[in-house]
């Protein structure tokens, strides 16, 4: 039994993690511009071939367009988004002010995060807000949802119908890893996960298998995420530079001796999204390919997975 009975049947996303099939997402990030087309321009390719769209929150600690923004235009234009909330920017009134803005504008999916370092970022000097961190954010969000009132007590009619999201990063678990993070974000009342990306699909499979073992694949529905590489040089500085991802050597040096770099990241990453919906506790993919976006609907076609999901409705 995923957490919460409430899960809002409105998101296409929740409709396809209930049915049982396996889930797609994939993730933009907002362009540094008042102009609605650049974002619409991101996100047309994944029209059809995803469930959900992820839009970013100043992701690198760097200037975008409002995520919340970003988010309602894409709702205005037929393509579902996942909403990320970060609490590096905002105190707990913004937060909570913004979520319900969220609600108004039919935007379901959530996914809260701590978000990156200012210092990491093109505006250094920035100063962090921290009023609140992930988890307690997660549970400010859920009470909400669950039982119509804000952190302060106040009401809520009606309440917001959220499905809240919160990320994670596969490891090769050792022998008494206990998840501590990702099982206090599961009590705190998030129901989905996207993780980082992962490249190893046998960490992946001994991940799971430790969730699973522990009882959170049967509280959480768990993405993976992955995503079309553009080259041997791009895969090796994400595993160098991007903390938390499972590189392995392998797959670096495919990509290094492929003819066609960007065709071999597209069928290795086919070959992942057949075996990830192979595995018991996975529920689904985060897809992210900032550099090779014209290579997911190319994935997606080439792993077969969405015909067989139509031929299984």
């Amino acid at each position: 039994m995923k957490n919460s009975p409430n899960l809002p049947v409105e998101s296409r996303l929740v409709r396809t993690l209930l049915n049982g099939d396996f889930a797609v997402t994939a993730e933009i990030t907002p362009p540094a511009s008042c102009d609605a087309m650049q974002l619409l321009d991101k996100a047309e390719p994944l029209r059809g071939w995803v469930d959900a769209v992820n839009v970013t929150d100043g992701a690198s600690a760097r200037v975008a367009m409002s995520s919340l923004a970003a988010a309602a235009l894409l709702v205005r234009n037929g393509i579902e988004p996942v909403l990320q909330f970060t609490c590096r920017d905002r105190n707990r009134i913004a937060l909570q002010s913004d979520l319900l803005g969220a609600a108004a504008l039919n935007i379901h999916n959530i996914l809260i995060l701590r978000g990156d370092d200012p210092t990491a970022g093109d505006q250094p000097g920035a100063k962090p807000v921290f009023d609140m961190e992930s988890r307690d954010l997660i549970s400010a969000t859920s009470r909400m949802r669950d039982d119509g009132v804000m952190p302060s007590g106040r009401p809520l009619d009606p309440a917001p119908k959220f499905f809240v999201g919160a990320a994670d990063t596969p490891i090769d678990p050792p022998e008494d890893w206990w998840p501590e993070g990702l099982d206090g974000k599961a009590k705190a009342g998030a129901q989905f996960v996207q993780t980082q990306l992962c490249y190893d699909i046998d960490v992946v499979r001994r991940y799971i298998a430790r969730l699973r073992d522990l009882g959170l694949t049967d509280r959480l529905f768990i993405l993976i995420g992955i995503g079309p590489l553009a080259s041997g040089r791009s895969a090796r500085w994400m595993r160098d530079n991007l903390w938390g991802v499972v590189m392995p050597d392998a797959v670096i040096d495919r990509l290094d001796k492929a003819v066609d770099a960007k065709r071999e990241g597209i069928r290795i990453c086919a070959e992942l999204l057949q075996q990830l919906s192979e595995i018991p506790g996975v529920s689904g993919a985060h897809l992210m390919a900032p550099l090779h976006m014209e290579g997911i609907p190319a994935a997606l076609e080439e792993s077969g997975i969405l015909k067989l999901r139509a031929a299984n409705a």
